[in-house]
């Protein structure tokens, strides 16, 4: 997120309390270099999202500098004896620099989500842009990325806001915490109030790191957007601010540390890979790199000049680069989202990132001219060291209808979305009648088995009913989810029977349980869930989550634990998958880590009913929803995948028989794909519910002929 620079003549060198810095503060110096490296970085953050698709350290540059200008600024007031201890003022100041360049956007965007995403993904587009506008958009986010029912989404336009929330959160939780200090020991340590406060600070930050070191190694995905794991960036920026004054170094060791910093900051994006290495240790680089620039220009304040890097960074070029870099962090980032979607492509070429870049610079000028700079101001300030340029001048005083229409803009967004989901909520409600659809209406997987005559219907589930058709064990919260361990069970099916199916894996053993509730009480077995989000039955050392391919150790921790639990329980059946689908090349295999499960539960006498995955679907390598592609205008078949792309020519599960005569493989590819399809919809019911969970309502149409297959590997009926 892009730090905020307060006003002008609020950003004066910071300094002691003594009578001889109180002269240097009120004559006072404007850090334009900061505004140039401000401009570095939003340049680095804007040209590596779009052409390079990386993290360019550049947003932990921004987070230094929030802090180091935020958490400076109120050191040198809230902590003076003779300052006042109201926050009011420094509340109304950030939301009259934040919110309305942000209201500005979100507006943009949900008119472009409309014309441009598909109604499935408005939901999505509502939650976030409450988040962003509620400032909890990194929690949002963190909660998107372990809910594996979401994981496959694409990439929100809002993604980026997530750094703007964790910078609110911190001007809030500083505001509160350096005014409860001063209110609480003002008095009692007198002169010594601000060196306290400063041990204080350095505490929390240690404590923030440390834990942004546990956080990264427990789920580094959920980490990056934690505000506590990345709460030591900005409050180092704030550490940064109490030492200024006190930082006297030779000139050519500030030139020196002035050098190396802005080369760790152009070359972090290059070395370090940030999305899987933030906010752990190696964010110490943009984060240290940053506050080694603040401090080489310490000296200011006797008089030296800049260093040279310094005073390259504070060039005309970059400092008005540095002005509009709120603006163009906050329009980069859906612009390049809505061209992509648009445009169909993965990725943008040199042109259309150049296009993008262009118009995205464009409409930040117009941002901060015409929206930031009126707003910010409430009048002509005191008279600093820098040129007030003639337009600004103009601009001074915000005008009243400028602030109506912005207020209005955000209060017409907030309700627009909660209408909205309130539309979804009540198009989901209908989603009741799918338990009792008819079946010669919808006959679904029996059109392609039995090759029914399929009447021309509306598809059901429709595509907004889809993202909610789940198993009854999702709704019942008989799965585990990425960070719970525990072995969660419970019973389906026949529950008096004696007759028992152990269900054990993950959600793509999960979603068959539709149909085996039914087959349970129609034959008289008990259907037992031992399940964990993600997670199948494997021997693998560091599983990793389908998709995004990060580390799973919650995953390898469940596994014995669970197949302890089964084996001790002894079902009659094991009833799980067998095959994933390959990473390196079209089609699907049996990993050779499910060997040594095959091997455990033969060795105890269980038998295993060996399922076969069903396709996952995929696009120009990223997962494909058919519910997008059919909300967009597309049908049946040009919403499908080819069979040859999903699925191998054989099931390899055929290929272990022979060393497992336990092992009972069941293969219902022929029910949800045809011959050279796997096609978006089936008997008028739509066959997924996202790019790679069959909808239950389609598993129920699969119930007779999963029935055959189960009957004849078991013999029960």
């Amino acid at each position: 997120m892009l730090t905020v620079s307060p006003t002008r003549s609020a950003v004066a060198a910071v300094s002691d309390t003594s009578q001889s810095a109180a002269g240097n503060r009120k004559a006072g110096f404007y850090r334009h270099d900061l505004d140039g490296l401000r401009g570095i970085a939003i340049a680095l953050v804007a040209m590596f999202h779009v052409w390079f698709g990386r993290v360019s350290g550049g947003v932990d540059v921004f987070l230094a500098l929030s802090g180091f200008f935020f958490g400076g600024k109120l050191l040198r007031t809230a902590l003076n004896p003779a300052s006042s201890l109201s926050p009011l003022p420094e509340v109304v100041r950030l939301v009259r620099r934040l919110l309305p360049a942000l209201v500005v956007v979100l507006a943009g965007c949900a008119v472009l989500t409309v014309l441009i995403q598909p109604e499935t993904r408005w939901e999505t587009f509502a939650d976030q842009s409450l988040a962003s506008l509620g400032y909890y958009q990194n929690w949002e986010l963190a909660g998107t990325v372990a809910d594996y029912l979401r994981a496959g989404e694409s990439v929100s336009p809002l993604q980026h806001i997530w750094s703007m929330s964790v910078q609110g959160q911190f001007y809030v939780a500083f505001l509160a915490l350096v005014f409860g200090f001063a209110v609480l020991f003002r008095r009692r340590l007198a002169g010594r109030l601000r060196t306290a406060f400063v041990v204080l600070l350095a505490g929390l930050t240690a404590a923030s790191f440390v834990y942004a070191i546990i956080a990264h190694q427990a789920q580094q995905s959920t980490a990056y957007y934690n505000s506590f794991a990345r709460a030591w960036e900005l409050l180092l920026g704030a550490l940064a601010g109490a030492l200024v004054p006190y930082v006297r170094w030779p000139m050519w060791l500030r030139t020196a540390a002035a050098t190396v910093a802005l080369l760790a900051v152009l070359s972090c994006g290059a070395l370090i890979d940030g999305v899987k290495q933030f906010p752990g240790p190696w964010a110490l680089v943009p984060v240290g790199a940053t506050l080694l620039f603040i401090l080489a220009g310490a000296n200011r304040a006797t008089g030296d000049s800049l260093p040279l890097p310094n005073r390259l960074l504070a060039t005309r070029p970059l400092v008005r680069l540095g002005d509009i870099a709120y603006s163009l962090y906050l329009w980069h980032w859906p612009l390049l989202i809505f061209w992509l979607a648009y445009s169909g492509h993965a990725h943008a070429n040199f042109v259309d990132g150049a296009g993008v870049l262009l118009i995205s610079g464009v409409l930040a000028y117009l941002t901060n001219r015409f929206v930031e700079e009126p707003l910010r101001h409430r009048g002509p300030t005191q008279a600093t060291a820098a040129p007030v340029i003639p337009w600004r001048r103009r601009l001074r005083r915000p005008t009243m209808v400028l602030g109506s229409v912005i207020a209005l803009l955000g209060v017409t967004l907030t309700a627009t979305a909660f209408t909205w989901r309130e539309h979804v909520n009540v198009a989901r409600a209908d989603g009741k009648e799918l338990l009792t659809l008819n079946p010669n209406d919808y006959p679904g997987a029996r059109a392609l088995i039995d090759h029914l005559r399929v009447p021309a219907l509306r598809m059901r589930p429709t595509v907004l009913e889809a993202q909610e058709d789940y198993p009854p064990s999702t709704r019942d919260g008989c799965i585990s989810d990425f960070y719970d361990t525990s072995v969660i069970t419970c019973a389906y099916g026949d529950r008096k029977a004696t007759r028992t199916i152990a269900l054990a894996g993950g959600s793509h053993a999960e979603h068959w349980l539709t149909a085996l509730d039914i087959l349970g009480r129609k034959h008289q077995f008990r259907v037992v869930t031992y399940l964990k989000m993600g997670c199948a039955l494997s021997t693998e050392t560091m599983p990793r989550v389908m998709g995004n391919n990060d580390p799973y150790p919650q995953c390898r921790d469940w596994v014995p634990k669970a197949m302890a639990k089964v084996i001790a329980d002894h079902p009659d059946f094991v009833f799980t998958t067998s095959t994933r689908p390959w990473n390196i090349k079209p089609g699907d295999v049996m990993p050779g880590t499910y060997v040594g499960i095959w091997q455990a539960f033969s060795d105890n006498n269980i038998p295993i009913l060996a399922m076969r995955d069903t396709p996952w679907l995929v696009k120009d390598g990223q997962p494909f929803n058919p519910s997008d592609c059919l909300a967009k205008g597309g049908d049946a078949q040009s919403c499908g995948i080819k069979r040859s792309e999903v699925l191998s020519d054989r099931n390899t599960t055929l290929d272990f028989v022979g060393q497992f005569p336990l092992l009972k493989p069941l293969d219902m590819s022929d029910a949800v794909c045809r011959r050279d399809i796997c096609r978006a919809v089936e008997g008028n019911v739509l066959v997924y519910h996202d790019a790679h969970h069959l909808s239950a309502t389609y598993v129920r149409t699969l119930t007779n002929e999963l029935g055959r297959q189960m009957a004849a590997a078991t013999g029960w009926w």
